[in-house]
């Protein structure tokens, strides 16, 4: 195992605990209890940092200033480093009842207990904007009450050099993930390897490895939330081929990427594909002109079972210690009209692709054919850790890389049967009682 992957193994272990006492310890949550408080004078609004500049410079530069002008509230909009970090903080915010008050909530299944219920805002804004995407709801929504409000969904999917590609007469992006592998053997014999992440970042790991362990017919945790069904024929096969392409096809040290680097690796032209969502190219055309021409998106290659993509959902909640809980929901509600959000998905390139049916058809894709597919998606796309429901479990499983650090030991030395082995324990633990 390499050093990296032995540090994040540590990480992980380290973020399961403070994910299981969130678990544990939010149901009764003194917070939840407050006196009555005085008049609003601020409100904390925190998201991780955009990969599209422009998106948070319409946030501080435009809504802000709009949003005070209009009710006199100090808005205080916040964002964390981008690449994974954000999801031990706001478990840190929910715990020890941090001035936040409305956040980008990261993994929320892990703190659910420590939002408000904004079921009013998410039905209202949906009424409104032609209803939702339902897979996301399976999120948002729990146990009749909405919990978060549903943003947007970072389309992952392949990103590619289309003239490095062509250069080693492959002419169309492979279909199956055979054909894939056999194309990354092409391109790293050229000089020109694939960089597919498996570290502990945010999206760009498990967006193409649980969406493979789906095309191939293995899913971690069964429909009804209890079953652990890890153990399969249809697993093993699935990391087989993951060590696989990691060996034969990869740049050596994507095994411990962070959602930042697959970003540097292609944009620095070491790299030839990766999955990512759309901020390659909106960077290339911002900064590399000449490389944005060559780049192109394709979904992603189908397994045994299908082609299967995962959702990568941005939803705003409202933590319940909020001084103000009146005050902070007519920010959302306010954030999310159409005549303040419509803007905003348009200054960030429908990167964070509206969960609102009524921008399906908005004529903001069409500026840039090549973001399409990230649009479909929002109809296809799954949840991680489908089909299993979307409870503080799952939350926990997402939360502490379980599924990326399988691939990972498996890349670095240890045998499938024993990554296997060692991730059903763990889901055992974090499902036992389930």
């Amino acid at each position: 195992m390499s050093k990296s992957t032995s540090s994040s193994l540590s990480t992980r272990r380290t973020l399961l605990k403070g994910a299981a006492l969130g678990a544990a310890g939010l149901a009764g949550a003194p917070w939840l209890v407050r006196p009555a408080a005085a008049a609003v004078s601020q409100i904390t609004f925190n998201r991780e940092s955009a990969y599209v500049p422009l998106f948070d410079k319409h946030i501080r530069e435009v809504m802000v200033p709009a949003y005070q002008k209009q009710t006199g509230i100090r808005l205080n909009y916040e964002t964390d480093a981008a690449g994974g970090g954000a999801v031990p903080h706001l478990i840190s915010i929910a715990q020890s009842r941090g001035p936040i008050d409305v956040a980008w909530v990261q993994a929320e299944a892990v703190y659910r207990d420590a939002l408000l219920d904004v079921s009013d805002i998410g039905e209202a804004v949906g009424k409104a904007q032609g209803g939702w995407h339902e897979e996301v709801l399976r999120l948002s929504v729990w146990n009749g009450k909405w919990k978060s409000v549903p943003f947007g969904n970072i389309g992952q999917i392949m990103v590619y050099r289309r003239d490095w590609f062509e250069e080693a007469g492959i002419k169309d992006f492979p279909d199956t993930w055979e054909e894939f592998y056999e194309a990354g053997v092409k391109l790293k014999r050229k000089g020109h390897p694939f960089g597919m992440s498996m570290g502990h970042g945010f999206a760009d790991n498990n967006s193409w490895l649980q969406p493979l362990m789906w095309s191939y017919g293995s899913q971690a945790v069964a429909a009804d939330g209890k079953t652990i069904t890890l153990d399969s024929q249809e697993t093993a096969k699935s990391i087989d081929y993951v060590r696989k392409l990691y060996k034969d096809a990869c740049i050596d040290d994507c095994v411990g990427w962070l959602d930042i680097h697959n970003n540097k690796a292609f944009l620095t032209s070491q790299i030839s594909c990766t999955n990512n969502a759309t901020s390659i190219l909106i960077s290339a055309k911002r900064d590399l002109p000449e490389m944005a021409k060559v780049i192109d998106h394709a979904e992603n290659p189908r397994g045994p079972k299908g082609r299967f993509h995962a959702l990568v959902p941005v939803n705003h909640g409202i933590f319940a210690h909020t001084p103000d809980p009146a005050a902070t929901k007519a920010f959302l509600r306010w954030f999310m009209e159409a005549k303040n959000v419509g803007p905003l998905y348009a200054a960030g390139d429908m990167y964070y692709a509206p969960f609102l049916k009524g921008y399906d058809a908005s004529p903001e894709w069409k500026k840039e054919p090549r973001f399409l597919p990230c649009q479909r998606l929002l109809t296809t796309g799954k949840l991680p850790l489908w089909p299993a429901p979307t409870d503080v479990k799952a939350g926990q499983v997402y939360a502490t890389f379980l599924i990326a650090d399988m691939f990972a030991r498996a890349c670095t030395g240890t045998s499938t049967r024993q990554v296997i082995a060692d991730t059903v324990e763990q889901l055992k633990k974090i499902y036992a009682g389930a």
